[in-house]
């Protein structure tokens, strides 16, 4: 189990740093944080720029602490706080599905982390070694509640008057 649980902290954790990349430092062929600003102001969000080092930087040290399994439930709270707004603000209005560009991936990854923060990362992790990687019902709780309102504080500063085809779901 403790592998199969680092594969998943690793591939996933990995992944997510390379998008928060992206988005900060425009590396892997992101934007930068000057496309990344421009696109978050064209899907509503009143302060853009702050909502693009929020998304990036969640992604960038949200992933990297899921990737070596270190304060794993406040990484999961981060990683589904921006995988609620990329649903929301971006593919909800396209379906389920990812070759639509609908909300499929960021809802695995969101679901992903969630199921990290219920089992913990595993014994090969920062947190086993600290003696602090036991999760429990109430860690993954803890991690959901602090993701949806951390996640929803963010989706609130979106001003809907000014999105180009952006919408929230019904």
């Amino acid at each position: 189990m403790d592998t199969g649980l680092f594969v998943l902290r690793l591939v996933v954790g990995l992944l997510l740093v390379g998008h928060g990349t992206q988005k900060l430092f425009g590396w892997f062929g992101g934007g930068g944080m000057v496309g990344t600003a421009w696109y978050f102001r064209s899907v509503g969000y009143r302060r853009p720029r702050l909502v693009a080092r929020l998304a990036g930087g969640a992604e960038l040290l949200g992933g990297l602490c899921l990737a070596i399994g270190f304060i794993t439930p406040l990484a999961a709270a981060a990683v589904m706080g921006t995988m609620l707004n990329a649903v929301v603000a971006v593919h909800w209005r396209n379906g389920a599905w990812a070759i639509d560009n609908g909300y499929e991936y960021p809802l695995v990854i969101a679901a992903t982390a969630a199921a990290l923060a219920f089992t913990g990362p595993g014994a090969g992790s920062v947190d086993a070694w600290l003696g602090d990687g036991v999760a429990s019902i109430a860690s993954g709780l803890f991690a959901i509640v602090c993701g949806v309102a951390g996640g929803s504080a963010i989706l609130l500063t979106r001003d809907h008057s000014t999105m180009s085809g952006a919408s929230i779901p019904a």
